[in-house]
């Protein structure tokens, strides 16, 4: 049987099911910082906050989220408003299935439409998978903050990773709203099989 699926804007029924996947990554190892589950309330407020401007996707299969992939603001100040910081967590069950580049694959080229210039992310050290999905994505490696956290009895290093949109040097444009650009269909969603990724029509 095929497995169907697609990469849609996540909604609020969905934030519990993402904070899950994000908390199991944290009780099981390193690549996420937290040290004790994160409640749902707190990404739903983020949800809530961020979602007009920042995009939350889901890979979706007969109902069921596999993973989630979104951008959040990199700083509070003014002028880092054209830079996000991406995360993504797919559920271990789907790990080798190519979630995260299908994630990417929709998330990437909707952030670069709606005017973002730069993009990070910030990869513990050792996680080689989630390496190679950013570099798969045309991320490169920009720096590393050693020691950045104390975890599992260890410290450990974060390296970061880059993808510049915009490389020109003029001033840029607003960023446009999450809804208006995907309802714009700048990037249209998005259907995965087995045997590879199709796009949909509106």
């Amino acid at each position: 049987m095929t497995d169907v699926i697609t990469i849609e804007l996540a909604l609020a029924g969905d934030i519990a099911r993402i904070a899950e996947l994000a908390n199991r990554a944290a009780e099981s190892g390193s690549a996420n910082f937290a040290t004790e589950p994160e409640p749902v309330d707190d990404w739903q407020h983020a949800w809530e906050s961020t979602r007009a401007t920042h995009p939350w996707l889901v890979a979706r299969s007969a109902g069921q989220v596999l993973g989630f992939a979104k951008a959040s603001p990199h700083r509070a100040r003014g002028a880092y408003q054209w830079t996000a910081e991406m995360t993504v967590y797919i559920d271990e069950v789907w790990h080798g299935r190519r979630i995260g580049s299908s994630l990417y694959a929709v998330l990437i080229p909707l952030l670069d439409a709606q005017g973002y210039a730069l993009l990070l992310a910030g990869i513990t050290a050792g996680h080689l998978a989630s390496e190679r999905l950013h570099a798969t994505a045309g991320f490169t490696r920009c720096g590393t903050f050693h020691r950045a956290g104390w975890k599992l009895g260890a410290w450990h290093d974060v390296g970061y990773w880059e993808l510049v949109l915009q490389p020109n040097d003029g001033a840029p444009a607003p960023i446009r709203g999450v809804d208006e650009t995907w309802a714009a269909r700048a990037v249209r969603p998005q259907r995965r099989t087995r045997d590879g990724i199709e796009r949909t029509r509106a």
